[in-house]
């Protein structure tokens, strides 16, 4: 075991460490824990009863169970798991990268035989961990030039951009981004305003919130926004659930939309088409992404390489009545 030899111990006073630290000296645990944290290495929590080679079980990892824009991407990912024997474990990691590595580190554990991340991971810890356990791993709704193993998702960054060409376009010159404050979301804010000043437009009035977003964070923020007698003529969300609190508080406060005020979502969640007006939003297939996502961990699990190790989904501005 290289932790052992890494901290010049046998692999049964490792094995204390994990299983009876308190029955292991001060300093030799202080060691053993030096050592894991270097290689990165994760107990197997399942290696203590009789066991196949294969789990056929696979775990997911998504921000948030409370908001339904990844639901399709985990239905479509259990759908086609279970076609192929295995079973979906979810997990919920919040919007916090602690969080996130100590679930991740749990999981490993347990050692599924595949492992669907939500997002590129952005710990070096809990990198270093997933690539010492040698679990196939899928990274989705995002892209990476050095993902972990495979990648299924797509560029944040061009959603933003395409966004703003889309609001200028339209004549638009005043606008305003209200948006979570998670890592992707504000990597898209970020593109949305550069691609605004590029164009020689104002830079867009930010207004970012706590994710998971809800519908009254968006009647919030453009409340707050008209509060300080700042005048827009359009605004980018960075969820369907603000951009509905945005419609909602613009029609309480007589703003037409799309006449005085363009509002474009992201998500594209299924009440998007059946507000009034109809929503514009940016859609993502994300029962794509959960498809091919199990197709990877399947072949990968199977001892095969996959035909594509990265694979962009891109997105769509479905455009409705609200810009």
């Amino acid at each position: 075991m290289d932790v052992a030899k890494l901290a010049g111990v046998s692999a049964m006073t490792v094995s204390r460490v994990f299983n009876a630290p308190h029955s292991v000296h001060a300093k030799t645990l202080a060691k053993v824990q030096a050592a894991v944290a270097s290689t990165g290495y994760v107990p197997n929590r399942g290696a203590g009863g009789l066991r196949s080679s294969k789990t056929r079980l696979v775990s997911a990892v998504v921000p948030t169970l409370s908001g339904p824009v990844f639901l399709e991407t985990v239905e479509a990912l259990n759908s086609r798991l279970q076609q192929q024997g295995y079973q979906l474990m979810v997990g919920q990691s919040g919007y916090n990268s602690s969080t996130e590595d100590e679930l991740v580190r749990d999981i490993i554990g347990r050692r599924p035989d595949g492992i669907v991340l939500t997002g590129v991971l952005p710990s070096a810890l809990g990198r270093q961990r997933l690539l010492a356990a040698g679990i196939p791993i899928v990274e989705t709704w995002d892209v990476a030039l050095d993902p972990i193993d495979m990648l299924v998702g797509f560029s944040h960054e061009a959603v933003g951009r395409s966004v703003a060409d889309f609001l200028l376009q339209k004549g638009r010159q005043r606008l305003a981004l209200i948006g979570g404050d998670d890592p992707r979301s504000v990597r898209r804010a970020e593109a949305f305003k550069a691609a605004v000043q590029a164009q020689g437009a104002a830079a867009p009035i930010t207004h970012l919130v706590p994710a998971p977003t809800k519908l009254s964070d968006g009647r919030r923020a453009l409340r707050s926004i008209l509060q300080s007698n700042l005048a827009i003529d359009g605004v980018f969300c960075s969820s369907d659930m603000l951009a509905l609190g945005v419609l909602t508080e613009a029609r309480v406060a007589g703003i037409d939309v799309p006449a005085d005020l363009a509002v474009v979502g992201f998500g594209d969640l299924n009440f998007a088409a059946d507000l009034d007006p109809a929503l514009t939003t940016v859609r993502i297939d994300g029962r794509r992404i959960g498809q091919i996502a199990a197709d990877c961990i399947v072949e990968r699990a199977a001892g095969r390489r996959p035909a594509e190790m990265v694979v962009d989904v891109g997105f769509t501005i479905v455009r409705r009545a609200s810009a």
